[in-house]
């Protein structure tokens, strides 16, 4: 088998300081972190007090920019898995970090459950009364109408099975909800492997607006591809902190808005939520 060409070297800011090739396959049109770090490494990438979806920490400009965001998106995804499912019903979010989302949905009167691996995570959210299983699996012959994963599919090693298992859980026409980066973002193009969302290698794969549809074309219907603008604000300023050390930059909320204002014609926000119907 000949080897996938380097698309672009991308660098662990947060961690390590080690690079990782970025291999495109053309067949889903998605980069591969390589080397794909092995399953009982993985954990050490995710030791730091700067990761940000396993705290509540708003100390900080970024952190405290991000949950200030979060608290405002909580609600429109709330609203947008209403719309998918026409009311509550019983919802089930893989990585679900802290449990803000499931708290809220809660609140809405959603039958809720969760999956999270972080143990540090778990337990913030069992503060806010939001028990949460270690893995997918522990759901087996359960059934769900909407299964949502948040910037999550992009950390997962054998997301083809977490995606089959989805399909398994959810009821006939369920709703899946995934929201992962765009690597072929105007923010991404900007500021290349110093792009944040790259988050090498605790992101694993690194998707375009055309893989997910390509992967899931046999067994799930696309109904929507939504934007997430607020992410190529969230990007860029780490991306501008990682490129000139700067915790703070105006350049940044410039390269954000013109990711959005281009996206408007090309369609490839930051980040984009992808809504489908079991099929």
């Amino acid at each position: 088998m000949s080897q996938k060409p380097i698309y672009i070297l991308a660098k662990d800011y947060l961690v390590s300081g080690e690079e990782f090739q970025l291999q495109y396959d053309s067949e889903f049109e998605l980069l591969i972190t390589n080397p794909c770090p092995a399953e009982e490494d993985l954990g050490k990438y995710y030791e730091s007090e700067n990761y940000i979806s396993h705290t509540d920490e708003k100390k900080g400009v970024v952190s405290f920019l991000y949950q200030t965001v979060k608290n405002y998106s909580l609600k429109k995804k709330v609203n947008l898995i209403k719309k998918l499912h026409n009311g509550s019903g019983k919802l089930l979010d893989i990585g679900a970090g802290t449990g803000d989302f499931l708290v809220t949905a809660k609140n809405k009167a959603w039958d809720i459950a969760g999956v999270e691996i972080n143990p540090n995570a778990r337990r913030l959210a069992k503060k806010k009364s939001i028990s949460l299983e270690s893995t997918v699996t522990n759901f087996k012959g359960e059934k769900f109408d909407v299964i949502t994963m948040w910037h999550v599919l992009e950390h997962i090693s054998n997301y083809k099975e977490v995606l089959e298992t989805c399909h398994s859980l959810l009821n006939e026409k369920g709703v899946l909800v995934i929201a992962v980066p765009n690597y072929k973002s105007y923010d991404a193009q900007y500021y290349k492997n110093y792009w944040a969302a790259y988050d090498v290698p605790r992101h694993l794969w690194h998707f375009s607006r055309k893989s997910l549809p390509k992967i899931l074309k046999n067994t799930f219907q696309l109904i929507s591809i939504k934007p997430m603008v607020f992410d190529s604000f969230y990007v860029s300023l780490l991306s501008e902190k990682y490129k000139t050390g700067k915790k703070f930059s105006l350049r940044a909320f410039w390269v954000g808005l013109q990711s959005n204002r281009k996206a408007r014609k090309t369609k490839e926000y930051s980040s984009l939520i992808y809504c489908f119907r079991k099929s």
